[in-house]
């Protein structure tokens, strides 16, 4: 899978991409990650790329000139791929997000900078508008190593394991269960006594419930959308009283 990031900052990428999974990914071929310096599709002797917005206001506005420019040239006039805008108006960035974007085989990330971008590049050139969540950065740069991060994890090969991502926390709509290594026992806090016990099946259903416990304690909102079996959500129910009792 290929990533094409367009950005004013193309040195924030490289000591991220350049370590632990995403670099191993990269050195096997299974994803590829090219950033572009919109500055080099600028054309005046300082590189400009950004303006005063009309009729005033507070910051300025990223050209729309360059920013086409660079991701006409890099991708040519086709549709050959979402072409998206990192942007706190965008739509929220989620797990299922993510393994949607999975299914294509190449995403540019465009990097929004200072106030914002001219419309024109949101309305004629964006396809997707995506956002990492309900507050402002500085820039589209971490969003955009967010996103290709959550999205390469996903890709077939780039985990060591490969059902790992599959028992992620919202994955399946849930956070994930408790994790324990050794050794056994620390300063008296033990390792549940059904980790050691090698039964697996016992072991399969302490996960899922702990998992549904664990997301009726911290993120109750996410079990309204969860598949669950009938079993299921009468375990839940029969956690309420213990977890809250005003549920």
């Amino acid at each position: 899978m290929r990533f094409d990031v367009f950005t004013l900052l193309p040195d924030v990428f490289p000591p991220y991409l350049e370590s632990s999974i995403l670099q191993r990914a990269r050195q096997r071929g299974l994803i590829e990650v090219q950033v572009h310096n919109i500055r080099d599709w600028t054309h005046d002797r300082h590189h400009v790329t950004d303006d005063e917005p009309y009729a005033g206001g507070g910051g300025m506005v990223m050209k729309v000139e360059p920013v086409f420019e660079a991701v006409e040239s890099v991708l040519g006039y086709d549709d050959c791929c979402p072409v998206i805008l990192l942007t706190p108006q965008g739509r929220v960035f989620t797990q299922k997000v993510a393994a949607e974007l999975s299914a294509h085989p190449r995403l540019a990330l465009i990097c929004g900078r200072y106030e914002g971008v001219d419309e024109r590049i949101r309305q004629h050139l964006a396809t997707d508008e995506i956002s990492i969540g309900d507050y402002v950065l500085t820039g589209g740069e971490l969003p955009a190593m967010i996103l290709i991060d959550a999205v390469a994890r996903l890709i077939p090969g780039v985990l060591g394991d490969p059902g790992g991502a599959a028992d992620d926390s919202h994955a399946a709509g849930l956070l994930e269960y408790p994790h324990y290594t050794r050794p056994p026992e620390f300063r008296g806090w033990r390792v549940p006594e059904i980790l050691l016990s090698g039964d697996h099946a016992k072991i399969a259903k302490w996960r899922r419930e702990q998992s549904l416990l664990r997301t009726l304690e911290r993120r109750p909102d996410l079990l309204e959308t969860a598949e669950l079996s009938e079993k299921e959500r009468k375990f839940v129910e029969s956690l309420k009283s213990k977890v809250n009792p005003d549920l």
